[in-house]
């Protein structure tokens, strides 16, 4: 996966006394949160999945309640506009930090897709494969397994979350969608009742600080990131912004496909205030 840099970026802001009482007070209570979260999910796990096999009717209620309050831990406001989409499908969204992960969960209950390295990464593939996680080899040799894992996944009435910018950014713009992600939808087994919803996550910092902030991206660092978002005061907010689903049948190609709904996520961060346009 290619790494998104820039010329310059955020200063790591140096935390005075008050910036770690604040980062204490939320990391201890976020950290419980997440992997009290998990205990809860991997012991109802224990139950749904014999019952219910790759069906997962319980726990993700769970995860959305530990996205919901990990906002609330944090200080960040989060809202949605527009509505998701009720049938199975993928919704697709703009990346610029760990924070959308929470942010797409948090309204939604939502499947992400990921390169099949994570799987194998410290504690973030452990939350993901518990979570639900599709992983899957970015090889066109590989596109028929995709089609069979994706399709058994939509038959089990899940909703699957892409981020075809393929890395993250700063937050103030979209990156083109790497069509490649979306040739698998064009499979005769997923095309004719296949549904996209775009998705523009949307970060406004607290007046006079960097409007980047809560971006993550290129070689920066998590835990850094991580501790300056815990001690940001005042927080700003998150908006998650529902965009009218696509039909995959009514696109020629998987080029037409990715470039309308890069359209529509870079044209929902513009209007949201956002740089790009």
């Amino acid at each position: 996966m290619s790494t998104w840099h820039a010329d310059d970026r955020p200063a790591v802001p140096r935390l005075d006394t008050r910036a770690r009482l604040r980062v204490g007070l939320r990391l201890v209570p976020l950290a419980a949160l997440v992997f009290g979260g998990l205990v809860v999910l991997l012991a109802m796990r224990l139950v749904e999945r014999p019952i219910f096999g790759r069906g997962r009717p319980w726990t993700p209620a769970v995860t959305q309640v530990v996205c919901r309050n990990a906002f609330r831990i944090m200080g960040l406001g989060v809202r949605t506009q527009g509505r998701p989409m009720t049938c199975p499908g993928a919704v697709v969204a703009n990346h610029s930090s760990w924070l959308d992960i929470f942010a797409l969960n948090a309204p939604q209950r939502v499947y992400f897709v990921a390169k099949a390295e994570v799987a194998g990464w410290p504690g973030i593939g452990w939350l993901a494969r518990a979570t639900g996680t599709v992983f899957i080899a970015r090889d066109r040799r590989a596109a028929r397994g995709q089609v069979a894992t994706f399709r058994a996944r939509l038959a089990q009435g899940h909703t699957l979350a892409f981020f075809p910018e393929g890395t993250s950014t700063d937050g103030r713009r979209v990156l083109p969608f790497k069509p490649t992600l979306f040739e698998a939808f064009f499979d005769p087994a997923l095309r004719a009742g296949m549904r996209i919803q775009p998705v523009s996550v949307i970060y406004r910092t607290p007046p006079g600080a960097d409007p980047r902030a809560y971006g993550w991206w290129g070689d920066m660092d998590f835990v850094p990131h991580l501790l300056a978002t815990l001690a940001q005061h005042p927080q700003g907010q998150v908006t998650v912004r529902y965009h009218a689903p696509v039909a995959v049948a009514d696109f020629a190609d998987r080029k037409a496909l990715a470039a309308v709904l890069e359209r529509a996520v870079r044209d929902g961060l513009h209007a949201a205030g956002g740089a790009d346009a």
